[in-house]
Parts: structure tokens; C-alpha cells; sequence
């Protein structure tokens, strides 16, 4: 179904994100998307890694995993990789990682990649999803990004696509007095002006 002749749906699944995370700025903040990771990903897990550029996210997942199952899917023919489109991929994983990915495609391409990937996960499995923070003053502006999202806006596109957000991030990295400024003395003049410090934002989808 085309998604601009369900927009009252999109609505509703907006409002169950800012029901359920009503407040952006008092969402847990992370330093790396590898923390949200190992949070929810286990040994002997079978992982697509889509948008995975030179598969850079492995050498990353051996560090904390000996034992999983990693392919890639990415339409730079230029790399190896184990997929080149979405529609080749015809078995199922415990866990597909879209890091900085869904902002480069247009809603409609979003929401069938998302559908897709609902359709490949296992029973109880987990997308894990990163996109540019539109709150942050220069994260989102790259030529090759079509869509920014607020938070309630990429977790309804979730929802819509059939998965169930459990979790919502920012991602924020930093030296540790700089970081103990920022999330303890300045977030309030950050929240204030709209500007945030945390460069992208997580989700994590589960497979209803």
C-alpha cells in the first residue's frame, strides 16, 4: 500500500511514539550505536548489516561476539557483499542493523524498506536503526539525504511497517568534561533553543 493513502494510520502510529517517548529531550543518551548492540544482540545470532558500506560493522561485532552469523546487503558493486538489493535476500535473521541508511531514501522507499525488513526478521527479532539527529544544527545537511525524521515521526514509520519500538536513543559521544558539561549543565539551554549535542538518534524495532 502506498503510504499516501494511509496517512490517518501514519498519524496514529505517530501518536503511540509520543505517548510512549513523550519527552525527546529525556531520552537515554548513548555514546556509540555498538552500546544499543550489545544490549539486545547475543551470541549465535544471525545479522544483516544493510547500507554496510566496506562491512566495517564485523570487525566491530568481533570484538564483543565469537560466535554469529554476519552478511551484508549494499548496492555499492563496487564492495563485496553478500546482497546487492533487498529483493534478493530470502532467509531470515535474528537482527538487521540500518545504520545511516533510511534518511537516504524517499518516504515511500522508506517504508517499503522497512516492510521488507519486518518480512526477514525472525519471530521476536530486532531492526536496530540509526538516522541524523534533525535537532542537531548541521547533522541532517548531506546532498545525498532526502527525508530527516524526528523521533516520533521514523518510530511511527516503525510501527506502520508492522514492528513494535522499544527503544529510543540519542547518540552522543564526546571527552568527559565536555560530556558531563553538555548532558548535566547546558542541556537545558540546548532544549531552550531546539539545538541539540547528540548527532544521531537510535531505535530499536521488534518484530510483532
Amino acid at each position: 500500500m502506498d503510504i499516501a493513502d494511509s496517512w490517518s494510520k501514519l498519524y496514529e502510529t505517530r501518536k503511540v511514539i509520543r505517548e510512549n517517548f513523550p519527552d525527546f529531550w529525556k531520552l537515554c543518551i548513548i555514546r556509540k550505536p555498538i552500546d544499543a548492540v550489545r544490549e539486545f544482540m547475543q551470541e549465535g545470532d544471525t545479522v544483516l548489516d544493510i547500507g554496510s558500506y566496506n562491512r566495517g560493522l564485523l570487525k566491530k561485532l568481533r570484538e564483543y561476539y565469537s560466535s554469529f552469523c554476519y552478511k551484508s546487503m549494499d548496492i555499492d558493486r563496487d564492495k563485496e557483499h553478500d546482497y546487492y538489493s533487498l529483493e534478493e535476500i530470502d532467509e531470515k535473521f535474528d537482527i538487521v542493523f540500518l545504520f545511516e541508511v533510511i534518511e537516504h531514501l524517499n518516504l515511500q522507499e522508506g517504508v517499503s524498506m522497512l516492510k521488507k525488513v519486518n518480512d526477514i526478521l525472525k519471530r521476536n527479532g530486532k531492526v536496530i536503526l540509526t538516522t541524523p539527529n534533525v535537532y542537531h544544527p548541521n547533522r541532517y545537511w548531506e546532498c545525498s539525504h532526502k527525508v530527516s525524521y524526528r523521533h516520533d515521526e521514523i518510530g511511527g514509520l516503525m510501527e506502520y511497517a508492522g514492528l513494535k519500538v522499544v527503544r529510543i536513543y540519542r547518540i552522543y559521544n564526546d571527552s568527559f568534561f565536555r560530556r558531563l558539561f553538555r548532558i548535566y549543565i547546558a542541556s537545558a539551554i540546548h532544549q531552550y533553543f531546539s539545538i541539540d549535542f547528540a548527532k544521531s538518534i537510535l531505535i530499536v524495532g521488534e518484530k510483532k
